[in-house]
């Protein structure tokens, strides 16, 4: 454990999640919707559930939006009947075959980052094409978490885009705890993360764990050097996902 998370309140900071959601929905869509995406993993449970807590289960939409066979699906099945919200499933790979023959067409070879990238933004487009079409107004829920956004991984206008943002100030370290404290499925919570295209888990991909990311980001220190230095690096690289649009001022 994390010297730092020791005193962490779990069943506290729900509260306040709770209560800053509601708050957010009250300024900018009283009688809107949330739409949030579900993977089947712990950010989407976690976050979802938090919805259901501050606004009812009668105003959050999840969408599920599988890129042809996702062999995890069940488990973001299960997330919308454990919270018992409306859910939609739409397979983004339709869209995603007519997008590279478009590009095909236009003499567009796609880049690897394209090709991994492309899908996040389809699915982000989805979700606000499901909230732009209720019948009350949807607003788009943010599931990234503070970890994540440190090393940048995520897409910037994909899973890194939203309407709001409940959990992005929050490690993955105290997600966990979160769920846990929320009573959520273990194998849920504590699966091995994925971003469910690549067929490769989030650590493997990034070359350090998660709890090697949160010990660094809570106390600066990481032992192994070589890993300090990736993650400072993809730390600068990134930072402008994490920053407004820069703009040019007369």
């Amino acid at each position: 454990m994390i010297e730092q998370l020791k005193n962490f309140n779990a069943e506290k900071k729900i509260e306040e999640i709770t209560a800053w959601i509601k708050e957010w929905f009250d300024n900018n869509g009283p009688t809107a919707s949330a739409v949030i995406g579900l993977s089947g993993g712990k950010d989407s449970t976690i976050v979802a559930t938090l919805l259901v807590k501050a606004l009812g289960k009668d105003r959050v939409v999840g969408v599920l939006m599988p890129d042809g066979e996702q062999k995890d699906i069940d488990d973001s099945k299960k997330v919308a009947e454990l919270l018992g919200i409306k859910h939609h499933v739409v397979n983004i790979k339709p869209a995603m075959d007519g997008y590279r023959e478009m590009m095909k067409a236009a003499g567009v070879e796609l880049g690897n980052d394209a090709i991994i990238n492309t899908p996040p933004r389809m699915r982000m487009a989805t979700l606000y094409g499901v909230a732009q079409s209720l019948p009350n107004g949807g607003r788009v829920a943010n599931t990234c978490n503070k970890s994540e956004d440190y090393v940048g991984y995520s897409t910037k206008y994909g899973d890194a885009a939203g309407d709001f943002s409940p959990c992005s100030d929050i490690t993955v370290t105290e997600m966990r705890m979160i769920g846990d404290a929320l009573g959520l499925p273990n194998e849920l919570i504590h699966k091995t993360p994925s971003d469910g295209l690549s067929g490769m888990s989030d650590e493997d991909k990034l070359g350090f764990t998660y709890d090697m990311l949160d010990k660094y980001i809570f106390t600066g220190v990481c032992e192994d050097e070589a890993i300090k230095q990736k993650i400072d690096r993809l730390h600068k690289i990134n930072l402008h996902k994490l920053q407004l649009m820069p703009m040019f001022k007369q």
